[in-house]
């Protein structure tokens, strides 16, 4: 299967800079169709689940796999932070990360085609995307002007048109769409063919779904507030774990000046989850969302809040006081945040540093 893709290797870009992150729960055969264009970079994958079980990675990576008894080792009672049965799990790689671009992507997607029919390199694409400006103050009506053959449009403002600084590039999906539980239920046979080529920066003010299976940010600059909540096992909530951390990360970005990216690249979103499975776990985030959302969209952040960390504090600290009103649930989610930020300061310290430099069961070849 690898050789039909061989055509898509690029040379690589931020090889030493970028790590890939993916939670499992199973067999990474996934990973043969993208070969020729991760085998150069390093894996993160987080085992979620029973961490006796044995998960089989093809040869040739460079990885560090890390299970709960892992997770447990390293980061003794705050591993209480990190979500169990549930790829929220995922952000626990983001935090033992040594790199400063992270892309993370889901073990149901493939590499996609675009109309011509030539395979997308979504690496590529992602890290194209970090590494050009943003335009999240002014509208560039021809979407990103920062793209080969593409400018600002009459009527920007020349003094906008160096843009802000990309945290965030988050990429599409063809074939399965990220739809929620009842969405499924109606449109069951419903597939996504529609490929658009653009990329767009996200508005400051305006929040957006983010959807972790094809995502890529860079870790030195937002990483802390990349936290994908308390969800799954002993949780009264799931697959909210992604448009948590992604409400959190715009609001910080748009206090920050930081722009965010979405369109390109697209992925290839082969399997769609049970719905009635995913209307357990989405039911109270259902409710919940019509709260949390204009609480998002009206919170404002002190101009003292100079770093991520003193944003993501004040987050915490604001989802306690309002939204712990709407149920318990957010008051432990609170809770959770601060550990997650104690946790993130720890590993990232000198001393965290070196601890992380002794990785688990892995593989360099």
């Amino acid at each position: 299967m690898a050789q039909l893709y061989s055509s898509v290797k690029p040379t690589p870009m931020l090889k030493d800079e970028l790590d890939i992150v993916i939670p499992t729960i199973r067999n990474l055969d996934f990973l043969e169709m993208w070969r020729p264009i991760f085998e150069d970079y390093h894996l993160i994958i987080v085992q979620d689940g029973d961490p006796s079980k044995d998960i089989k990675i093809p040869e040739g990576f460079d990885y560090e796999l890390y299970n709960r008894d892992d997770i447990n080792r390293i980061l003794g009672p705050k591993a209480s932070c990190i979500s169990f049965k549930d790829s929220a799990c995922r952000c626990f790689g983001y935090m033992v990360s040594k790199k400063k671009y992270i892309y993370t992507i889901d073990d149901d997607c493939f590499v996609a085609k675009d109309p011509s029919g030539k395979e997308i390199n979504a690496l590529e694409q992602h890290i194209k995307n970090l590494l050009s400006p943003s335009t999240p103050h002014f509208f560039n009506t021809l979407y990103d002007p920062f793209r080969d053959g593409a400018d600002f449009v009459r009527g920007y403002p020349f003094s906008m048109r160096e843009g802000a600084i990309t945290a965030v590039s988050h990429g599409l999906w063809l074939n399965i769409p990220d739809y929620d539980a009842p969405t499924q239920l109606v449109k069951p046979l419903e597939r996504n063919s529609r490929y658009v080529d653009a990329v767009m920066t996200i508005p400051k003010g305006t929040l957006f779904p983010m959807c972790g299976m094809n995502l890529a940010f860079d870790r030195e600059l937002i990483g802390p507030a990349m936290y994908f909540g308390l969800m799954g096992d002993g949780q009264p909530i799931g697959r909210y774990d992604d448009m948590w951390a992604g409400w959190c990360v715009k609001v910080i970005c748009d206090h920050m000046g930081w722009g965010v990216k979405t369109g390109l690249p697209y992925i290839w979103h082969s399997k769609a989850s049970n719905p009635f499975v995913n209307l357990k776990k989405e039911y109270n985030g259902i409710f919940w969302q019509e709260e949390a959302i204009p609480f998002f969209q009206t919170v404002t952040l002190p101009k003292e809040c100079t770093s991520v960390q003193q944003c993501y504090l004040e987050l915490a600290k604001l989802v306690k006081e309002k939204l712990g009103k709407v149920d318990p649930y957010f008051i432990k989610l609170a809770a959770g945040m601060v550990t997650w930020i104690e946790a993130w300061e720890e590993l990232n310290s000198p001393e965290g540093t070196e601890a992380k430099a002794k990785a688990p069961k892995g593989k360099n070849d």
